[in-house]
This record gives C-alpha cells, structure tokens and sequence, in this order.
C-alpha cells in the first residue's frame, strides 16, 4: 500500500508540473470511487489525499520565478469563472417560490447576459411559467458571505425579456437574459465567461475527455460562503457531432434536477500561461434515458444532454432593433 500511495504522490507532483489543475485528480473520476471499485472509502479517500500531496508539493517546490501566471489564478479563488460565473436562478410567480436551477454569466461587447436553460424560464409540457427571476451574486471578495440578490422580470409588456434559438433540429434548450450594469448589486463580483472562453478550431475534444459541471444540484451548496459544487463528467459522444440531429453532445455524469443551465466545462491545456482556465463547451439541459427502462431492474443511463456552447454567439448578438425578445416572437 506504502508503494502504491508514493506512487500517486509522483503522479500528482508530475500533474502540478505539467500545470494541471488539482481538479484532474483520477480518484475523483467515478470509475475511481468506491460505488465503481467496491473498496471502502477509507481507501479510496487515502489514495485521493496521495496523489494530491504529490500534486501540492511540486506547486510549493515551484521556483518564484517561474511560478506568477500559475500561481496568480491558483490562490485567488475569486477570479475563477466556475465558482463565480456561476449563479444560482430562482424562479418565482409573483412572491410564490417555483424552482432553483443553475446559470451562469456571459459577456460580449460590454454587455452582460445570464445563461440559463431555456425549460428554466419557461417550459410548456409542464406548465411552467414563472414571471421574474433572482440571483446571487458575491460582493466582496475577501468575505465570500456577503452576497447580493438581483432581481429581474421575465416579461414586459406582456413579451419575453429573453432570448432564444432554434436550429434545423427544432428549439434549443439555451436561454440569455441581458443584465442591466445599474440593476446589479453595489460591489458584485462577476467572472463572467467571454468568446475568447469558447474552443477554438485547434482545441480537439475526445470521446472520454474529462469535464467538470458547476452548479447547484437539488438546490444543494455551500450555503455559507454561497458557492456551487462542482461535478466531475466526461464527454459521452462525438464532439462536434449533432447527437441524433439535435444541437447538443453527450455527458457521462451523475446529475441532478437543478443543474440545469450549468456551464459544462474542460480545463485549457494551456491555462498556466494564458490565465484561461477553462473552456467553455456547452450547457447542462437535461438527462438522457431511455423510455422503455424498467426503474426496478435497470439503473438509469446516467448520460446528459449538453447544448453546444456556441449557440451563445447567436444568442448574444446586437439586435439591429427593439428589445432582443422581439427577434424571436411567438417562442414565450
């Protein structure tokens, strides 16, 4: 056993070289964990604590010289886009609470939108409409208790505030909503994501790369310092490919209801030096199952849906006219 922890401290501190994140840790990829391998979590929780030894040694044993670009983004957890980018979204019918979901913030040409499932802010099948929206947002970075709340109207004179799309495969389950700058709370702290965020050409994505989801599963977070939680995913089908026409790809991941609008994201080879640590790939929607499962025999597929990120660029774009609802009548 003594053998096997120093080696996954050599592969931790060979992570840290390479300028990996701590999150790549393999123990904490699902086929790692105890509910796959069937060890007890003591193990489990033994091996995760080696290689992130390994890994946190060879950060401290980095030269000063060589170190800023990593470091910088590294210890000031108030600059990371998946703890704030993301927001919890609350919906609500009047003064009636309705749901909590996940979204996250986008930026494009000096404006400020909130993504969100569109399902979120409206979904026929099952009869839900609410009519405004609150999110959280931090306002002060050293104390991460002290938050702001925004709220924000669905419809205005009797037309939806948001937009969305669709494609040759029908409506895409991906909402924006623009922020007003002078309706945000005083102080708020937002990292919001950019196009410079979304992959370039040369960024190849792989069936079984590793992926993290930040978001606010069954309403579940840090309820102190108002923090999302952050799933481990991986890519479930071919990147690039329209999953069975649609516009979205597949995501091996245990998720839950209120994750959706999550932010899907993979980690930049290159972030050490560019300061961008993440790419951002799609939108968390949905689960994927299969009608015809029987719930007492068979687990379900444990597979999600995820929007391709860059419908954000049609989603974002400058109205030539009007407010953006008026771009996509009769959606709401």
């Amino acid at each position: 056993m003594a053998g096997e922890h120093a080696e996954l401290q050599r592969q931790g501190a060979k992570a840290a070289a390479r300028g990996e994140h701590a999150l790549t840790n393999p123990m904490l990829e699902a086929a790692n964990q105890p509910d796959a391998t069937g060890e007890s979590s003591r193990t489990w929780s033994d091996r995760r604590d080696a290689w992130s030894r390994g890994h946190l040694a060879q950060q401290t044993d980095v030269p000063r010289l060589v170190e800023p670009a990593f470091a910088s983004t590294f210890r000031e957890p108030a600059q990371d886009q998946a703890l704030f980018g993301v927001t919890r979204v609350l919906t609500f019918n009047g003064s009636i609470s309705l749901t909590a979901a996940s979204g996250f913030f986008f930026e494009r040409d000096g404006r400020l939108y909130l993504i969100t499932s569109r399902h979120v802010l409206f979904d026929a099948a099952t009869g839900h409409a609410p009519d405004r929206i609150e999110i959280e947002v931090h306002t002060d970075a050293q104390d991460l208790t002290r938050i702001g709340t925004l709220s924000a109207l669905l419809y205005r004179q009797g037309k939806a505030e948001w937009i969305q799309a669709q494609d040759s495969g029908g409506p895409v389950d991906v909402a924006a909503l623009a922020l007003e700058p002078s309706a945000m709370p005083d102080g708020a702290l937002v990292r919001a994501f950019t196009a410079a965020d979304l992959p370039e050409p040369s960024f190849g994505v792989e069936v079984g790369d590793r992926l993290v989801i930040p978001g606010f599963p069954l309403g579940f977070f840090d309820t102190l310092h108002h923090l999302p939680v952050v799933r481990q995913a991986s890519v479930a089908s071919a990147y690039g490919v329209r999953f069975q026409g649609a516009g979205y790809f597949l995501t091996d991941a245990r998720m839950h209801r209120g994750c959706s609008g999550s932010p899907v994201l993979a980690i930049a080879r290159d972030w050490g030096a560019t300061g961008q640590r993440w790419r951002l790939l799609g939108i968390h929607a949905s689960r994927m199952d299969m009608a015809n499962r029987d719930s007492q025999l068979d687990e379900s597929l444990g597979l999600n849906c995820a929007w391709y990120a860059d419908v954000l660029m049609v989603l974002t774009e400058e109205p030539p006219q009007g407010r953006p609802s008026d771009l996509n009548p009769g959606f709401a």
